[in-house]
């Protein structure tokens, strides 16, 4: 595991080497109060971790051009490793992360000056803006050498743009990380259709509290080793679905409504985001299943135009057009008032039943880093997705091992104009995809997304349920 890490940072270190020159001081993240006496449960900073595989809070590591780094830690204590946990402590961290030297934490302003003396240029992370004031201090260290002939960097870079570039092109071990966080999170997305058609095949006419279902989602990510939610899970129980960020909360689910789910686990710092939009009582209705139909095929067409070679946003543009052309098909939107697909794509008159994107990066962060644009490509007029034009660069292309998911949807909200039978349904569907050599793969499909193979699943958890009620 430490060579995978010491790539990485010799990687870094050419990249620096190839601008100028310099040395990279990076922070971990800082442990955050919950209320009075606890804190939150502690999670490192993703590009410090990608950098080391360390995870202990108070971690520091300096990275220069020529490769050499060095890391600040937590020294041993045996009297707080009663109360917090084993430390690594520095004498063990060459040996264990593969790097050149380490000290603790209480020697950085010791060391760090004379690790950024007679150096070109300092790299921080722009993001993590809790850094500047302890590297401005020893920056001032420096130049208060200066009558001793001692340098001080003049140059300030930001070191997030390298490591996105880096993290944006996932390899081999990451990727397996995520196929098995993708497995995960789709046995927890199973889990819960189980446990409503269960619980609706022994009360038909009873409710599901959003809250019960997000506990059968957690139960089954920490059950399988997952150390956390990715990201705060949406269970949203009929017209809740409609709104985007919904959380967890009190309400009621019954048979008759669509429960939409948002949720993924995080496996060894890496996410995996997956969306499913079933029906409480295991059967969707007519109304339903129609607007599910569109959103599955509006992700069927954005699945085939993410390859390698394409834009980022091609699937977007293919998800959109099936979605507009299902709108006027179904009538949500008016054809003698928004004219046909070319003018509903151009007008942007879909926003009103899709108003976000199809997909972002993924991998260490649930929406992860890396330009969406291709920086090195001019300017070009498009579309700016509000109906009207903008000059801007274009989005990137694909490449093998870039990770994306793939989310269309449809939110219909009751208004005079909208069929009523369509009123409060909302639907996303949501895939990961890795790029491939020849297109992509979807690793998230452990959990059902046909509308019939998901009403097979419910079906069969409920005849078990009332199998073992006789």
């Amino acid at each position: 595991m430490t060579t995978e890490y010491a790539a990485r940072r010799q990687r870094i270190a050419a990249a620096m080497q190839a601008a100028g020159g310099g040395v990279a001081v990076i922070a971990t993240a800082p442990e955050r109060p919950r209320n009075g006496d606890s804190d939150h449960p502690y999670r490192h900073d993703s590009s410090f971790h990608y950098l080391t595989g360390f995870d202990e809070p108070g971690a520091w590591l300096v990275v220069d051009a020529a490769g050499r780094s060095t890391l600040f830690c937590r020294p041993k204590d045996l009297e707080r490793e009663i109360w917090d946990g084993y430390r690594l402590g520095p004498d063990a961290a060459p040996a264990a992360l593969g790097v050149d030297a380490a000290f603790p934490t209480d020697a950085l302003d010791a060391h760090l000056p004379d690790l950024l003396a007679d150096r070109r240029a300092v790299w921080v992370p722009a993001s993590r803006t809790d850094v500047r004031a302890p590297l401005d201090g020893w920056l001032a260290t420096l130049r208060s050498r200066e009558r001793m002939g001692v340098e001080a960097p003049t140059t300030l870079h930001d070191l997030d743009p390298l490591l996105a570039e880096m993290r944006l092109v996932k390899d081999a071990g990451e990727i397996a990380t995520m196929r098995r966080a993708a497995a995960i999170s789709a046995g927890a997305h199973a889990r819960a259709m189980r446990f409503c058609a269960a619980r609706f095949a022994a009360d038909p006419g009873g409710r599901v509290r959003e809250y019960e279902i997000e506990a059968e989602l957690l139960h089954e990510f920490r059950r399988h080793g997952a150390q956390a939610p990715a990201y705060p899970s949406i269970v949203a129980a009929g017209a809740n679905a409609c709104v985007l960020h919904y959380a967890a909360a009190h309400a009621e689910l019954t048979a008759g409504e669509l429960c939409l789910i948002d949720a993924g686990c995080e496996l060894d710092g890496y996410a995996s985001d997956i969306t499913r939009t079933f029906p409480g009582g295991g059967r969707f209705s007519a109304a339903q299943r129609e607007l599910y139909d569109v959103v599955l095929a509006a992700q069927a067409a954005a699945v085939e135009a993410t390859r390698p070679g394409a834009r980022q946003r091609d699937a977007h543009h293919a998800a959109v057009r099936v979605l507009a052309q299902g709108m006027l098909d179904t009538g949500l939107l008016d054809r003698g008032a928004v004219g046909d697909l070319d003018a509903v794509t151009e007008s942007a008159a879909y926003r009103r039943f899709y108003m976000h994107g199809t997909g972002h990066w993924l991998g260490r962060d649930v929406h992860d880093v890396g330009n969406y644009a291709a920086m090195d490509e001019a300017p070009v007029e498009q579309p700016d997705g509000l109906g009207g034009r903008v000059t801007k660069k274009p989005s990137r292309v694909l490449e093998p091992g870039m990770v994306v998911t793939i989310e269309p949807g449809l939110y219909v909200r009751p208004a005079p104009d909208v069929p009523e039978r369509f009123w409060n349904i909302g639907i996303r569907i949501e895939d990961d995809a890795v790029v491939t050599a020849d297109g992509c793969e979807l690793i998230t499909r452990g959990v059902p997304v046909e509308a019939d193979a998901i009403e097979a699943l419910m079906r069969e958890a409920a005849d078990a349920a009332r199998a073992r009620r006789r």
